[in-house]
């Protein structure tokens, strides 16, 4: 069985972000989104992934590789404009061919990973395996009908009166008849081939389409609020790690902090991930942070937030709260008026908070 992942798409919901940066690419505790989809497959046994790339490609390619720090092949289909998630398995056969797959959006994560779902399709073999979620806003998913035993009865892409709150997740597993029904569909008012539209062309020509639930928690990633959360939800299970220096500071937690990092005179309180060559000062790192590498932290307050490598924030006299922090970004106060601070700063940004 081979793995496709899903890593093209414009990311206009994390703008500024994604201007600079693919969206699969942002950190979650320190690691690209990505890689925890990768390593899911990989887990489940996959040792052939094929990554649906498209303007951002080359970032995407640097960034993962060819597959040979998890001892496996990676190939990279290019998909010009991201036409539906159907389109991306259609442009991928030259990849997949006639073999069974699983395919995986590479802003999603779970943390069960696909094990049991993978074991599950190869002994029942139907001709499409989804997983479903329940939902408080079912009309922003494709949503399922279900039977009692798992099949599928009907599918609707982001209904406006959804019939379920059973959601797709962005998992699936398919046999080459996958490739039938996408030739038989056409694009919808989005002008993209939709996967749920390709999965119903199964239902009504009595192909198998059964279902199977998530078990643990599900991300998709795909709002700033989202990074928030999974980044939350990763952090909570780390093991504690410090590689780094600590001077008159006051650690409690669980905490990972790495090589080349020195913290001064602050207080670190975990779940934390703090990156290599950090420099933290005169600080307070609160619960559910995560602080990239060469990151530098003076005279200042940062909770429950992603901080990506190579941002210097100073002397801010009020908690960033619940902020994602881009690439090299530059923040410093120089005032000290009482003000409460959250950002979604893309990569390169300058602020500078004067009064």
């Amino acid at each position: 069985m081979k793995g496709l992942i899903l890593s093209g798409g414009f990311g206009t919901r994390l703008r500024p972000l994604t201007y600079t940066s693919a969206k699969q690419l942002i950190p979650i505790a320190n690691k690209p989104i990505i890689f925890y989809g990768i390593e899911s497959l990989v887990n489940a046994g996959i040792k052939e992934i094929g990554i649906v790339v498209g303007e951002t490609k080359e970032e995407v390619k640097n960034t993962v590789g060819d597959g040979s720090r998890w001892n496996i092949r990676i190939e990279y289909i290019y998909q010009p404009v991201p036409l539906g998630l159907a389109h991306a398995i259609k442009i991928s056969y030259d990849f997949l061919k006639d073999e069974s797959f699983i395919m995986y959006l590479g802003d999603n994560i779970l943390k069960e990973g696909v094990n049991e779902f993978v074991e599950k399709f190869k002994r029942l073999q139907p001709d499409a395996f989804i997983l479903l979620t329940e939902v408080n806003n079912p009309q922003e998913f494709g949503v399922a009908v279900v039977d009692e035993s798992g099949a599928v009865k009907r599918l609707i892409e982001k209904p406006k009166e959804p019939p379920s709150n059973l959601a797709l997740v962005g998992v699936y597993l398919f046999n080459k008849n996958v490739f039938t029904a996408i030739e038989h569909i056409k694009p919808s008012w989005r002008n993209e081939l939709e996967i749920t539209d390709a999965i119903q062309w199964l239902l009504d020509n009595n192909y198998q389409v059964l279902s199977d639930r998530v078990k643990g928690w599900w991300k998709d990633t795909g709002k700033p609020e989202d990074i928030i959360e999974a980044n939350l939800l990763i952090l909570e299970d780390i093991e504690p790690l410090n590689q780094g220096t600590l001077i008159d500071t006051v650690m409690n937690g669980r905490l990972v902090i790495g090589k080349g990092t020195k913290i001064e005179k602050s207080v670190i309180r975990g779940p934390a991930v703090i990156g290599d060559n950090v420099f933290i000062r005169n600080a307070f790192i609160g619960p559910f942070t995560s602080v990239g590498n060469n990151v530098i932290i003076e005279n200042s307050e940062v909770e429950c937030s992603v901080i990506m490598e190579g941002a210097k924030i100073f002397n801010l006299n009020k908690r960033i709260d619940r902020s994602i922090i881009g690439k090299n970004v530059v923040i410093n106060q120089t005032n000290t008026s009482p003000r409460s601070h959250r950002f979604y700063l893309g990569d390169q940004s300058f602020v500078e908070i004067v009064e």
